[in-house]
């Protein structure tokens, strides 16, 4: 593996300080983002495209492009009718693999921040990119799409195939190599849909199998990262802490949002609504993909979730809310995670006024100011770029419906973008200049603007000495401090976006309880 990297002037053997890894990170993304968006823009005149498919709109390109680079996979358009076989394949399933292989290198670099003593290095990102890529996603890939496409999940570079439906009408079936993109998409914590209807398709999902097979996927690697965590700091208990806190989060939300579904709508005067929902998966396995697609920053859905009632559509906008830290994308949750775990430490120290520390290393302000950063420059993404979008024409008119729904549909885009989720309410066109402009910063904003501040940090703490756990020493694979983590995350999100969720979710479920729809 070494001499070939070498061919590039590439050393993995030599490792970097976290400005050094963290430079090579940054230009290896963005020349992955120019890569793809020329190949959008030049997709008319290349191979696999059997439907003579054109070039895609700049704009749209800028979108799309940013999306799959920041393993978030928002998609503004139809897969099936937009882009190519190739550019499916090659653009857009290779960024599938190197956008979590990325997350997965920051939270390794991180993780060596914390667990080495008085070093300088945290090891080399294009080794880490490699050994996340080669060991780890493409053999599961591998072997998901070989069962999927067992199950009847299409995989061929054909072209679309007419057909005669029992009405006497002609309806054109998409084809293309669906089951290798699905996999990795769900693996890795990308989310997006090779066609437009996305997991709720039957070319991509269609049996109860492929429905169990790809909500496991998307939770596998984030939710392992944990017990990786533990065993490179030599504690499994402090990895096991960190997945209590994010199984309480999610477990907790996910009962909020069957609660919600199952009791009757005054409106609908049904409990339990298939209104948005496949009719094969019903409403338990819908609000269960729900809750964990926003959970793991996924974006794949199996149903609409502009059509979950208010409080399951307003859990699952929480779920992105609180940081992408409820297991999150692969790497991006842990790592989003350990922020909340540093503030956390920081809080208990001042509760024992003590100089707080994490795995024997001091919390000092320097990393409390990159915790806090990584945490503030997402929630003002989200705020603000939502406020300019509601104050404005170009923002309004993209609405499907107006009153409280009409302004979720809107923090639903800006909170799945900035949180590098990729799911959305359905309801609004987001396919406009405006739209694919703002919700691209959001994206550069959701990704970078987390992963600096926490490069950051795993630098600042790989040259500290760790000091012996002392009696005043406040433990942290300890029950007590799952709970005061919890705490901490759902504060500070509840503090953040409770005005934001009252203006949407909160009152639209007030106005229902009414008996009053929108």
């Amino acid at each position: 593996m070494y001499k070939r990297q070498r061919l590039s002037s590439v050393r993995p053997e030599v490792e970097q300080t976290w400005k050094e890894y963290t430079l090579a990170l940054l230009a290896f993304n963005v020349l992955g983002f120019l890569l793809l968006l020329g190949m959008q823009l030049l997709q008319g005149v290349l191979p696999l495209n059997p439907e003579g498919r054109p070039g895609v709109e700049p704009w749209l390109a800028f979108n799309a492009a940013t999306s799959f680079m920041t393993n978030t996979n928002w998609q503004s358009y139809a897969g099936e009718t937009t882009m190519s076989q190739l550019t499916q394949m090659l653009g857009l399933g290779v960024q599938n693999f190197v956008s979590a292989a990325t997350g997965m290198a920051v939270v390794i670099a991180l993780t060596r921040g914390l667990a080495r003593r008085s070093a300088a290095t945290l090891g080399n990102f294009w080794a880490d990119l490699v050994r996340a890529t080669l060991y780890i996603l493409l053999p599961l890939a591998l072997i998901l799409a070989v069962i999927l496409v067992s199950q009847g999940v299409v995989q061929n570079f054909d072209p679309n195939v007419t057909v005669t439906t029992l009405a006497g009408e002609t309806q054109a079936l998409p084809q293309g190599p669906a089951a290798s993109q699905i996999a990795i998409k769900q693996l890795g914590s990308n989310g997006g849909g090779f066609f437009n209807a996305n997991s709720a398709h039957p070319y991509e999902n269609p049996t109860p199998l492929t429905n169990f097979l790809q909500m496991f996927a998307l939770l596998a690697i984030a939710t392992a990262l944990t017990n990786t965590f533990g065993r490179m700091v030599g504690s499994p208990r402090q990895g096991w802490a960190i997945f209590a806190a994010m199984f309480i989060l999610m477990v907790v939300l996910l009962g909020v949002m069957l609660l919600a579904e199952t009791t009757g709508n005054p409106v609908l005067g049904v409990a339990g609504a298939m209104e948005g929902k496949e009719t094969r998966f019903g409403v338990a396995n819908s609000v269960l993909w729900a809750g964990a697609t926003t959970s793991a920053s996924n974006g794949s859905v199996n149903a609409m979730h502009s059509s979950l009632s208010p409080l399951a559509g307003g859990v699952a906008l929480l779920n992105m809310l609180l940081g992408e830290v409820i297991f999150g994308g692969v790497g991006a949750g842990l790592y989003g995670m350990l922020v909340f775990v540093i503030l956390t430490v920081f809080i208990a120290g001042l509760m024992v006024g003590r100089t707080p520390e994490y795995l024997g290393k001091k919390i000092e302000a320097r990393e409390v100011q990159m915790a806090t950063l990584a945490i503030l420059l997402p929630a003002a993404s989200i705020l603000l770029l939502t406020a300019l979008a509601v104050g404005v024409e170009a923002g309004l008119s993209s609405r499907l419906s107006a009153g409280p729904h009409g302004f979720s549909e809107i923090l639903y885009a800006y909170t799945s973008a900035t949180a590098n989720n990729g799911s959305a309410f359905a309801g609004l066109n987001a396919n406009t200049p405006f739209y694919n402009i703002t919700l691209g910063l959001a994206l550069w904003i959701g990704r970078f603007g987390v992963i600096i501040p926490v490069m950051a940090i795993a630098g600042s703490m790989v040259g500290k000495k760790v000091a012996p756990p002392s009696v005043g020493t406040f433990p942290t694979d300890q029950p007590l401090f799952t709970g005061m983590l919890v705490g901490v995350v759902v504060i500070v999100g509840a503090l953040t976006f409770f005005p934001a969720l009252s203006l949407g979710p909160i009152v639209e479920h007030l106005v229902m309880q009414g008996g009053i729809g929108w």
